[in-house]
């Protein structure tokens, strides 16, 4: 859904409510009305992806939005808020202030009734839209926010991105499969901690921790005991995780280096010795570098470069 393509104005809300109703559609969540000032400039666009009866949805926004001062209208859900950038202000049941999101936070609630909200220009938030039935016990009339960094809502990220771009492929089963462990991430949130055990667990836990591991594959501290630390879980649960789609972590750590260092050796302005690049990918030294790299690829990391005709 894009209202911010050209053209799009000044029509632009009707477009994104088609959007979003046509796909999602409103018994799980309603859009609410919008302030005159939105309707006349809504810059909105979102991948949105609904499995069962939760729906999420990565949206950004070139224009600042807000609802009608009184939405109005029931509801039944549990919404999370998560926002990258801008700031989310949602205003709260009756009695209750409003509470703002801010970048690098989220915030998870159950909602009773549609209240207002607004957004800065410039945000963007993933927002999810979970039945009740199992986060409503864990919340009550809590709204539990914290940083967006914490293991848990890694997790969860990880595994929305995930549904993303397979959702669509997926069979009966396969939704069914990831409805329950996307119920059991969000549950993990509202608890601040997640059944480690839980075997439906093991494809988030899964890329969370790949996630991790591409962002830091030139940390000589990166290691198994290193990335379980940062996802708060023990290293044997991140092994058995890895272990249950077929994969090492070791392993993959190793993979992501040589990939790297490959696309360096045949960079146009490539700066980097054979002993540089094993230094800087964490290998023992470049003979331990040439080794592995000739293991896996067939090649000397110099007959490499040199067939690839890199200067």
């Amino acid at each position: 859904m894009d209202s911010t393509a050209p053209g799009a104005a000044p029509r632009g809300l009707d477009a994104f409510r088609r959007g979003w109703e046509t796909q999602i559609g409103d018994e799980v969540f309603q859009l609410p009305a919008f302030s005159p000032d939105t309707i006349g400039d809504f810059r909105v666009k979102g991948n949105v992806a609904k499995v069962n009866g939760a729906a999420i949805a990565d949206l950004h926004a070139e224009s600042a939005t807000r609802t009608a001062d009184a939405p109005g209208g029931d509801q039944d859900l549990v919404a999370m808020y998560v926002v990258q950038r801008g700031a989310w202000t949602l205003g709260g049941p009756p009695g209750c202030g409003e509470q703002t999101v801010p970048a690098g936070q989220f915030l998870i609630r159950h909602v009773g009734s549609l209240t207002a909200f607004e957004t800065t220009a410039h945000i963007t938030a993933k927002f999810l839209v979970l039945p009740p039935d199992e986060l409503k016990p864990l919340l009550g009339k809590r709204a539990i926010t914290g940083a967006a960094d914490s293991a848990e809502i890694r997790l969860l990220m990880a595994f929305t991105d995930m549904i993303h771009t397979t959702v669509a492929d997926l069979g009966p089963a396969g939704v069914e499969a990831t409805y329950g462990a996307l119920i059991e991430l969000a549950k993990a949130v509202a608890k601040g901690r997640f059944d480690d055990v839980e075997p439906r667990l093991a494809p988030a836990l899964t890329q969370a921790a790949k996630d991790l591991a591409d962002r830091r594959l030139a940390d000589p501290e990166l290691s198994p005991a290193m990335l379980a630390r940062e996802l708060n879980v023990s290293v044997r649960t991140l092994h058995r995780a890895f272990a249950a789609v077929g994969e090492q972590v070791a392993t993959y750590i190793r993979n992501r280096r040589l990939h790297e260092a490959r696309l360096a050796l045949t960079a146009p302005s490539r700066r980097l010795s054979i002993s540089e690049l094993a230094a800087h990918w964490q290998f023992a030294d470049s003979s331990h570098f040439t080794r592995t790299f000739k293991k896996h690829y067939g090649q000397t990391p110099t007959e490499y470069a040199r067939s690839a005709g890199a200067p």
